[in-house]
């Protein structure tokens, strides 16, 4: 069994949840310093954290799923735990079931809205991974989906959606589009041959760099904006310019004719501006202003 939640973690790439974890954390320290003039408690706090890694398991479970005689087909994703063998569709999906639990759970100590939320929750977590057959829109829908973390921990703290939740919720999603566009364009070729939808597969990848450039500079529209909204200062805006200069460093690695440093472009540079930006915020709300 051990060896199963081994693989299967593995086969989630649960590290990725650094993407989406520490603006769930931000969503809850600035929502509850902007609404209610307090630091989220630590009750709250953990119980964000384990309906981060219900909602992040169950997703991406259910993605490798669904996908699975994609992957099969794709030299990059052929040797996943499901095509390879290693773990059967069934057991995946008493891990993703389990997951779902977890989220339910948690949302369920929270507040009502949480728990009323959860069903878009899971509806984006499961039409995501099948987006990508009928629209090249797909990246979107991810970014819809990924920025539910930062609104869910606002959510979590506050029982309500305010613009600034809102658009702190859009940035994240556009964000997170933004970098999908860039790794999606590895599989170019085999996404035409599978008639598979994706920004690099209908505009090419020259074009598809283009639009992942114009999502991240409204990104850094989307930080700057709430800047002007909220009470965040000097430290968070710091941070605002660290995260704008790591999004201009990750298009300098890409280049039409070279995705050598895809990774390092995707995974680091990402991870890194998610860190940034949280750790400021929390510098910022709740360091300097010694709560």
């Amino acid at each position: 069994m051990i060896r199963k939640i081994r693989t299967f973690l593995e086969m989630i790439k649960f590290e990725h949840t650094i993407f989406a974890l520490p603006f769930a954390f931000m969503g809850a320290i600035l929502g509850a310093v902007t609404v209610q003039a307090r630091l989220p408690e630590w009750s709250e706090c953990g119980w964000i954290l384990l309906a981060m890694i219900g909602a992040r398991t169950a997703a991406m479970g259910l993605n490798r799923v669904i996908d699975q005689a994609i992957d099969a087909r794709n030299p990059r994703t052929a040797s996943r735990a499901i095509p390879a063998g290693l773990i059967k569709s069934s057991e995946a999906l008493l891990f993703i079931i389990a997951s779902f639990a977890l989220l339910f759970w948690a949302a369920a100590q929270l507040n009502s809205l949480a728990v009323k939320l959860l069903p878009v929750a899971v509806f984006m977590t499961v039409i995501y991974s099948y987006t990508k057959r009928f629209t090249w829109a797909c990246h979107l829908v991810l970014g819809l989906t990924i920025g539910l973390a930062p609104l869910g921990g606002w959510v979590a703290v506050t029982g309500e959606v305010s613009w600034t939740a809102i658009i702190l919720y859009l940035t994240v999603a556009i964000w997170t589009a933004g970098f999908d566009i860039i790794y999606s364009c590895q599989d170019i070729e085999i996404d035409r041959k599978e008639g598979l939808f994706s920004i690099p597969s209908r505009f090419g990848i020259s074009r598809a760099l283009d639009i992942a450039r114009a999502m991240h500079a409204l990104t850094t529209v989307g930080f700057a904006l709430l800047l002007i909204l909220t009470d965040l200062g000097w430290w968070y805006c710091i941070g605002m310019i660290v995260a704008a200069g790591l999004l201009l460093y990750e298009h300098r690695l890409v280049k039409p004719n070279d995705l050598s440093k895809l990774n390092a472009a995707f995974f680091t540079m990402n991870g890194i501006l998610s860190a940034v930006v949280f750790a400021f915020t929390f510098i910022d709300l709740v360091v300097v202003r010694n709560w």
